[in-house]
């Protein structure tokens, strides 16, 4: 009978069967298409059995290797079962990832997507609500807002940034075009001290007419306010569509403006090697901007 057979080329061996390509099991696994092929080559020469036959553009498992591979399945699932009952649940990946609540909340309706195609990755989110830097732990991934970009961090642009005044409903009825805003109260957001300067401004129109009658520290309660017919509030414009998108009650009421920043990724994996769960999530945040 035949002993020690590696574990990895079992693995490589099903997952190559399964997809009947040995460049989607590499995919999967992780592995070079050329790692996978060694691996088959050395179970197979271990078991003196061709378990594949190999055509110029397509793979085919031999008598052997379907028989093979009903065992071999069978014997990898009892090991997860085993694993799983004695010592927990499957080790997943979990990546950190830093944001803004407001950008938490755009990305929450897409992140299925990221999960269904890597469903072993945990996403834990945190909120960046006013942390200095001696306050944050390390973290896989930040989504940062910045003017441009900083030498010491490794940041890739996602997209520029427009802001849109917005409203209640109600309110939104006031409103014929940018003048009229200047009759509402102002909701102003912490650590956004430009936004009503530069959407007036971009509009030829004066701040001091303004009443900043409201501060909130979070967008998301600025738009909480606007909905509850609290005043006008100014904000990013792809987080004022999302929040129409999902129901609330407000309503842009004015062109977008050009803030001037960007928001950009930046991977903070510590240690030498980098996750690869965390360059899979950065690649797939790229195509939601």
């Amino acid at each position: 009978m035949k002993q020690n057979l590696n574990l990895n080329w079992l693995r490589t061996f099903e997952a190559a069967a399964r997809h009947l390509s040995f460049t989607a099991a590499s995919h999967e696994l992780g592995l070079t298409q050329t790692a996978v092929s060694q691996h088959i080559k050395a179970l197979e020469t271990k078991l003196g059995q061709k378990l594949f036959i190999r055509r110029a553009k397509s793979l085919q498992l031999t008598d052997i290797g379907q028989a093979y591979l009903i065992s071999v399945r069978d014997a990898l699932e009892h090991i997860a079962f085993s694993t799983s009952g004695l010592f927990g649940p499957e080790l997943e990946t979990t990546i950190v990832v830093r944001a803004s609540a407001a950008m938490i909340i755009w990305l929450s309706p897409k992140l299925s997507n990221f999960q269904d195609e890597h469903p072993q990755t945990v996403i834990k989110l945190e909120t960046s609500l006013w942390q200095n830097e001696l306050e944050k732990h390390p973290v896989d991934v930040e989504i940062l807002l910045a003017a441009q970009t900083q030498s010491d961090l490794r940041m890739v642009k996602l997209s520029d940034e427009r802001i849109v005044p917005v409203c209640g409903l109600q309110t939104s009825k006031q409103i014929q075009d940018p003048a009229d805003l200047i009759h509402l109260d102002a909701i102003h957001v912490l650590g956004f001290d430009d936004h009503w300067a530069r959407y007036l401004s971009a509009n030829d129109l004066p701040m001091d007419k303004m009443s900043l009658r409201i501060v909130v520290d979070t967008s998301v309660a600025a738009c909480e306010l606007a909905a509850a017919e609290n005043g006008s509030a100014i904000m990013f414009e792809r987080f004022a569509q999302q929040a129409i998108a999902a129901g609330r009650p407000i309503k842009i009421v004015g062109d977008p403006v050009a803030n001037g920043q960007s928001h950009y990724v930046v991977q903070r994996n510590s240690g030498s090697t980098e996750k690869r769960a965390t360059k899979a999530f950065c690649e797939w945040l790229a195509t939601c901007f």
